[in-house]
């Protein structure tokens, strides 16, 4: 038997009004409909799919670098990804690229490297993923997309851990996994609260925020030959919009970084 709309409608808003949580750095309030373990596990075995599908990279040196950056940035974002199982990888991809997965899964394209080859220039890159992370972006995305229809969001709250083929189906397309490995994309909004929560953890870990800024011009650079649409259309703020952001933000950035206990070194990698 149908339950009518009329009854449904109270118990959604029930369940947005319980169903929010507060985004780390920002303290904004945002929308999760999803089980956090469910998100977490599938990601976790997509993670282990691009592992297995895709080549890894063997230079030592990279790996290293990528590990011990994430390890210091990891120790700062513990209280906000506190039942993350740590783990970076450097993948053999020639593209401009990173990205960062529920349960602590970040990955690194060798052909970032054309714009961030100091330890603080990664931390800026691979600060930024894990922001989107602790932001619960991928989370947010999800819910929006079952809060459209008040049946489907009032039948799934809670129920996610089952599994479905849609949700596997969805969480695919947010990664980009459906796309293939170059698909990582969220939208402007969150791209820009990730720059910012990414600059202060990067801070808060005694790394220079102004390599941020870096490593936005080098990529504005590096693209500057290829097409880009309107940034009305575009997924992603356009670099000068976000540079503007990331300076606003490198008076509050560079008090952080002063409160740390560790400073970084120059360390660079040719």
């Amino acid at each position: 038997m149908k339950t009518p709309a009329r009854l449904l409608l109270p118990a959604f808003a029930s369940i947005l009004l319980t169903s929010c949580y507060q985004v780390p750095v920002t303290g904004r309030s945002a929308m999760n409909l999803v089980d956090d373990k469910e998100v977490t596990k599938m990601s976790v075995g997509m993670f282990d799919d691009m592992k297995r599908r895709h080549r890894l990279s063997r230079d030592k040196d990279r790996i290293e670098q990528l590990n011990r950056v994430g390890t210091r940035i990891s120790k700062v974002v513990f209280w906000d990804m506190p039942d993350a199982d740590w783990e970076f990888v450097v993948f053999e991809v020639p593209e401009i690229n990173a990205f960062a997965m529920a349960g602590g899964k970040v990955g690194i394209f060798t052909g970032l490297y054309k714009v961030a080859k100091t330890d603080d220039e990664l931390a800026a890159v691979i600060a930024h993923e894990i922001a989107h992370v602790t932001a619960k972006h991928v989370h947010e995305r999800l819910s929006r997309g079952l809060a459209t229809n008040t049946i489907g969001a009032v039948g799934m709250v809670g129920g996610i851990a089952g599994g479905s083929g849609l949700m596997v189906e969805a969480l695919s397309q947010i990664y980009g996994i459906s796309a293939g490995i170059t698909g990582f994309a969220y939208d402007r909004r969150a791209e820009k609260e990730a720059d910012y929560i990414g600059l202060m953890y990067m801070a808060r870990a005694g790394y220079d925020p102004q390599a941020a800024v870096r490593v936005m011009e080098a990529m504005d650079a590096e693209t500057a030959s290829e097409p880009k649409p309107p940034a009305m259309l575009s997924t992603h703020p356009s670099g000068p919009e976000r540079i503007i952001q990331l300076m606003d933000a490198m008076p509050k950035a560079l008090a952080e970084r002063a409160k740390s206990s560790v400073v970084s070194g120059p360390i660079i990698l040719k």
